[in-house]
């Protein structure tokens, strides 16, 4: 569970896209030969973001993205979902692996909000998970109907990754996923400089569930079917 703030603006505005670390389910050429843009599920970020265009906010104020920016995201309701649209950090907390640990994130946590099935901490560098911010007079994410393991549609330059709700952070900032989702995303991953500026939208949709927490297929698959009822249904 993260207690620190994040100062990454001026690394992340050197982020890189990792253009080979995309998700296995990801959609295969067109005709003309070029690589279409590579998405979980059967929905696309256009038809997701088509009912996203417009925020009635349902947070008491807005957060920021970062320790030294301004308080300019609200948190906006829809029906069967609440979304935000911010940048995103790279989280590495929970089990110490190769690429997250102490030795590769200076404000590495070996602890996430929310467990996997077996009591261990989630690991970051494998399971896509969305960062919410701590319970605050800001925004309650529980009195939302957002709970640990809710499945997230994380949407970053017309990709859709299907991600978990992992862990919690900062009660004034807002926007971060695990080392697993930005990579998934064309995002540099790395901690400490990696991540993206802005134009990321996290869709999380509300009362939902995956179990195991732990299990990307089942976030996947619940997702897929999330997505489409919200797109019907907004």
């Amino acid at each position: 569970m993260r207690t620190r703030t994040l100062a990454l603006a001026a690394a992340a505005s050197a982020a890189l896209l990792a253009s080979g670390a995309l998700p296995a389910t990801a959609s295969g050429t067109s005709p003309s030969g070029t690589t279409s843009a590579p998405r979980e599920g059967t929905v696309s970020a256009a038809a997701l973001l088509a009912k996203v265009t417009s925020c009635s906010q349902i947070s008491n104020g807005k957060y920021r993205t970062d320790e030294e920016t301004s308080a300019t995201v609200p948190v906006c309701g829809k029906n069967g979902a609440v979304f935000w649209k911010a940048d995103l950090d790279i989280d590495c907390d929970g089990q110490r692996t190769a690429n997250c640990s102490e030795s590769t994130d200076p404000w590495f946590q070996a602890d996430t909000a929310f467990h996997q099935s077996d009591g261990k901490p989630l690991r970051a560098d494998t399971l896509p998970y969305v960062v919410v911010p701590s319970a605050s007079s800001t925004w309650n994410y529980a009195n939302a109907g957002i709970k640990g393991g809710g499945v997230v549609a994380v949407i970053y330059n017309n990709k859709v990754e299907y991600a978990v709700v992992g862990d919690t952070g900062p009660t004034k900032i807002i926007g971060e996923a695990s080392y697993a989702t930005a990579q998934a995303l064309g995002i540099d991953p790395d901690p400490e400089t990696g991540g993206a500026d802005s134009g990321v939208t996290y869709i999380l949709f509300t009362n939902s569930k995956v179990s195991p927490i732990e299990s990307h297929s089942a976030a996947v698959t619940l997702g897929d079917r999330l997505a489409q009822e919200f797109v019907n249904n907004n």
